[in-house]
């Protein structure tokens, strides 16, 4: 079977701020910020860590949360884009890094969603929150909720936009599966989080005024792959930082949390990356030399139904003697009655390393089956004749 194999040599080398970033076989990048984890995205893999699990405060590194929820009321249509969010004077009173709305200004769904993906605006977090839930309070509780149902069992959110107040906590380990969710569900956030620069019009009692928007997070300008996420920084948190990026359709997030300087967060998440894109392997199973596979048909005129796998079959790993040990079985149904639909699960592809599954692929009917009927039974017998 044909198998495309990207394989990402073990010495990696690549210039960053003038500095020369490599690694060699076995060796991990040990790094000065005081809490970080890289990620391998489809997997959820742990690829390297530091006091991952420690609790520190997540600065505007926050707001991947409230993007995330921002993006599952998109889906289920309680806003769309379009929508016109209304500033409350609590929403203008936010400190910190804002795109001083006033209160009473009026502006889209989408030109907040780049207000905080560019600029990490507090005041079109906060303006989103109270549009969705009614209060900043209710929000911070819907985001409490859906940490707890992605396993981010040591973070709590006190507000939305992540100001330094007590109590309000993560980890790296929690920011990068929060990451995870949003990047992997919501790929369209990622127009946003590539944007360099930017800007809206304020549309006040005082007139227009044209703000521009430049993108916090200074990897776009130098690493290759990078396709977001989240700057964040205060007096408590110092510098953070959940970058994403993808190479050879491989995904990785390296978060790093409480770097003492700005540069040295860009460049530590950089060095993250590098290191994981320089240890994983793809597998990748385009079924091209896949034997033909058919199931015998009851109750059809025709006797046998083609099956095709429904997708290719990926497999990332660390590990490039599992590669070598992948083994595939094909299982069918006996037979199968019409009538079918195009598309329908007949059987499965399943791949192993040492007899323990690492995956499948459904097998699927290549098109509609019939049921046969009476007279078609009746023609059957006369052509005979």
């Amino acid at each position: 079977m044909k198998r495309v194999i990207a394989i990402v040599v073990l010495c990696f080398v690549i210039c960053l701020e003038g500095k020369v970033l490599c690694f060699a076989e076995g060796e991990k990048p040990q790094l000065q910020s005081e809490s970080y984890v890289l990620m391998e995205a489809s997997t959820g893999t742990v690829l390297h860590e530091k006091d991952m699990h420690k609790v520190l405060p997540p600065a505007s590194i926050t707001k991947i949360m409230t993007l995330l929820l921002i993006y599952e009321a998109l889906e289920d249509g309680t806003i769309t884009k379009d929508t016109v969010v209304t500033t409350t004077d609590h929403a203008a009173s936010m400190g910190g890094s804002q795109v001083y709305l006033e209160a009473g200004e009026q502006q889209t769904v989408e030109t907040l969603i780049k207000c905080i993906s560019i600029a990490s605006a507090n005041d079109a977090c906060v303006a989103m929150a109270e549009h969705l839930a009614g209060t900043e309070e209710a929000f911070v509780s819907e985001m409490n909720k859906k940490a707890k149902e992605l396993g981010m069992n040591n973070t709590n959110f006190v507000n939305c936009c992540g100001l330094d107040v007590d109590g309000h906590v993560s980890t790296a380990y929690d920011i990068a599966l929060m990451s995870k969710e949003l990047m992997s569900k919501y790929p369209d956030v990622m127009q946003y989080t590539t944007t360099r620069i930017d800007s809206f019009t304020h549309e006040t009692n005082k007139g227009s005024s044209e703000f521009g928007l430049t993108n916090t997070n200074k990897l776009l300008n130098s690493y290759e792959g990078i396709t977001g996420l989240k700057t964040g920084s205060t007096g408590k948190a110092r510098y953070c930082l959940s970058a994403t990026a993808t190479r050879n359709d491989i995904n990785m997030i390296a978060v790093v949390l409480s770097a003492p300087d700005t540069k040295t967060r860009f460049r530590e998440a950089a060095t993250l990356l590098n290191y994981g894109f320089s240890q994983c392997k793809i597998y990748v199973d385009d079924h091209s030399d896949l034997e033909e596979l058919k199931v015998p048909v009851e109750k059809s005129m025709e006797e046998e139904l083609v099956l095709i796998p429904k997708e290719n079959f990926r497999y990332i790993t660390v590990n490039k003697a599992e590669i070598e040990n992948i083994a595939e079985e094909s299982i069918v149904f006996d037979s199968v009655t019409a009538p079918v639909e195009q598309g329908e699960e007949l059987g499965a592809i399943i791949y192993s390393i040492n007899g323990k599954e690492i995956g499948r692929i459904a097998l699927v009917a290549e098109k509609e089956i019939k049921e046969a009927t009476y007279l078609d039974y009746l023609k059957k017998i006369l052509s005979y004749f």
